[in-house]
């Protein structure tokens, strides 16, 4: 009589791959006859699997309390069994016989709505009729409270059921999401948190965060033996009910009543309970920002996750900002900006970081980590290239790829960015052994029909460019150098090449195109990296053409401006206009009048620019070091002009069209 509420089992939830018989009726006898004849069934199961190859499952409504020992995928066979309890029969029938079933994400039931299976592959339609007030009472009737965030759950799984309310209160739809404890999914991480480094996941929903912290939880408390406590606000780390799962190993669970008081069950936990280690998954406001800050300063080992794409997010969100340490806006003194070449008011970390490491989830097989966040984060604000390695699993059998990226601060002998690239590809059968093979040399010539086009980037941020290649889907067609003289173009940031003259000197002794953007967006980005793509397929033409140009066209051009200012300009005092020159000639003659002491301004249109050369210089400027800093300015404009003609000259900057805001 005790077992029997326990030991029901749903007919509809028993099916074998491929079809060959329903089981319609469980036997009524004892209890022991219906250990044995589960036990039946998980043998019939693993045996079907050895002899046919295809995945067999077997979904049922077993108890919590049964002392059976499953397997990982049998586990999560029965767990999924119990979220496919909450849907209908026919639509329960249907999804368990789709091929897609283990890589279930959700169930989306509207009401007046068909219901919807989200596999990978795409949505699935369950049934054609619409989701009924019924069906939703009979879902919500088997999960547990929701709480104030419209969250429950099914007692010890990690499944989370979502709630979509009306203004009067009721429930009108629910998102079913399946929860999976993945054993390794935190094996690259190891390295990271067994000396005791604090770490932060970052990543936008859905990658993989709340599984990777589950899995580090696991390791931390059985693997290193220390004493972890999660405060798991929205019961996803150790799932529903009282009893936690047992994905979170050893680990303790603290349950918060209100999301709201999650920084004060956060000191609540240091001061109750002594750990070593206190997990939280998603930091969102400045309470718990604050809360996390000051448990880091207690000497403890902080694991936390937090919505975003990038570090650079973290920046600039003024609620996490202290996370990374806090951003301040300093004004340097004019030696201190003059030796580090940038203007007075500088955006510097104003602290220490909470989070010692930092880890982008770019997807679910692909990570990005920060072995120093606060280095990072300077590199960020500063507009250097932070170092950073990239973690990417590929699920073959017998392949595991990581691809390391480190990228060095700044060279202070010429001002260049740098990084240092080693690519790692491992062939192993084992599963947690990485061997490195160092790629080919950089001199040696690419067998390839058509070699990757070599960018070197300034002021902008790598992995946003990566961003952007992927959008495009040109991943192999670009690869970034650290040397600019073997790179074939420059994609740089107008604000920050502007201030550093140095960088444009040095793509002008190697005669590499310089394309600009105005802002680092992904759109700005993506429009850059096409237009560079579409002139490296041309071979750089216009650039090309413009190194054919002879010496002799520039001696002639400056030797007619040294002639007008020496024997008109100067002696006679009247204006001087010469003869129409390319943009790159016009800068270069510029140059020239500006030694006599002599300003000069551009003339005529479009096809027929030219120089006005003005016969003195006023000397009733107000600010003549903000004058000459603004015609400074005008003249890196000028070389970007749309209307400016683009010859090439390896002796001046090339241009592409400002890209639309």
């Amino acid at each position: 009589m005790l077992c029997s509420p326990l030991l029901h089992l749903s007919p509809l939830l028993i099916r074998q791959f491929p079809r060959q018989t329903l089981v319609s009726k469980l036997p009524s006898q004892s209890p022991f006859e219906f250990l044995h004849f589960s036990q039946h069934l998980s043998r019939q199961h693993n045996s079907n699997q050895r002899n046919s190859g295809s995945r067999r499952i077997v979904l049922g409504q077993f108890s919590s309390h049964s002392s059976l020992s499953y397997s990982a995928d049998e586990d999560f066979d029965v767990e999924l069994g119990r979220l496919l309890a909450l849907l209908p029969e026919e639509m329960r029938q249907i999804v368990s016989e789709h091929e897609e079933l283990h890589q279930l994400i959700e169930v989306v039931m509207d009401l007046g709505r068909k219901p919807l299976a989200r596999f990978p592959s795409g949505d699935f339609v369950l049934a054609d009729r619409l989701i009924t007030t019924e069906d939703i009472n009979h879902a919500t009737s088997q999960v547990g409270d929701f709480a104030i965030d419209n969250r429950a759950g099914i007692s010890r799984t990690l499944h989370r059921i979502s709630a979509i309310r009306n203004r009067k209160g009721v429930i009108i739809g629910l998102t079913c999401r399946v929860g999976r404890a993945v054993s390794g999914s935190a094996i690259l991480l190891r390295d990271l948190v067994k000396d005791g480094a604090s770490l932060l996941l970052i990543g936008p929903p859905g990658v993989g965060k709340t599984t990777i912290i589950r899995d580090i939880a696991r390791m931390l408390a059985n693997d290193y033996k220390k004493r972890v406590m999660i405060v798991d606000t929205s019961n996803e780390i150790g799932g529903d009910g009282d009893i936690p799962h047992a994905g979170i190993g050893n680990a303790r669970r603290m349950q918060v009543p209100h999301s709201d008081v999650q920084h004060k069950v956060l000191i609540e936990a240091v001061e109750n309970h002594m750990p070593q280690v206190i997990v939280i998954d998603e930091i969102g406001t400045k309470l718990e920002a604050m809360a996390a800050s000051t448990i880091a300063q207690r000497g403890i080992q902080l694991v936390a996750t937090a919505h975003g794409v990038t570090i650079e997010n973290l920046v600039m969100n003024p609620s996490l900002e202290m996370l990374v340490g806090g951003i301040q806006s300093v004004t340097l003194g004019d030696e201190e900006a003059n030796r580090r070449g940038v203007q007075k008011t500088v955006l510097e970390r104003k602290g220490p970081s909470t989070f010692s490491c930092g880890v982008e989830i770019i997807s679910k097989t692909e990570l990005r980590v920060h072995h120093s966040l606060e280095a990072t984060v300077d590199a960020v604000l500063s507009g250097r290239f932070p170092m950073f390695e990239v973690c990417k699993i590929h699920q073959g059998p017998e392949a595991k790829d990581v691809e390391r990226i480190l990228s060095d601060s700044f060279d202070k002998k010429n001002g260049l960015m740098l990084e240092d690239t080693l690519h790692v590809n491992s062939d192993i059968t084992g599963h947690n052994e990485i061997i490195s093979e160092l790629p080919p040399s950089t001199d040696e010539d690419s067998c390839e029909d058509e070699a990757p086009l070599c960018l070197f980037l300034y002021g902008i941020s790598e992995a946003s460019v990566v961003q952007g290649i992927k959008q495009l889907k040109i991943d192999d067609a670009v690869e970034f150098t650290d040397n600019i003289s073997e790179a074939d173009a420059l994609l740089g940031l107008q604000s920050k090449l502007k201030k550093n003259s140095r960088i444009q000197a040095a793509a002008r002794s190697c005669g590499i195109p310089i394309y600009v953007t105005k802002t680092n967006s992904l759109a700005q980005l993506t429009k850059a990296i096409q237009a560079l793509m579409t002139d490296y397929a041309d071979g750089f033409e216009f650039f090309e053409s413009g190194a054919k140009m002879n010496m002799s066209e520039k001696m002639d051009a400056l030797e007619e401006a040294r002639i007008a200012v020496e024997q008109i300009v100067i002696p006679k005092g009247e204006p001087v206009e010469l003869l129409p020159r390319p943009s790159n000639i016009i800068l270069l003659q510029k140059d020239l009048i500006r030694k006599y002491n002599l300003q000069s301004e551009r003339v005529g249109s479009e096809s027929d620019i030219r120089l006005r050369i003005l016969p003195f210089q006023s000397m009733e400027d107000e600010d003549t070091q903000t004058s000459e800093r603004t015609e400074a300015d005008n003249e890196f404009d000028e070389l970007f002009n749309v209307n400016a003609e683009a010859n090439g000259s390896p002796n001046t900057l090339e241009k592409l069209p400002f890209l639309p805001d």
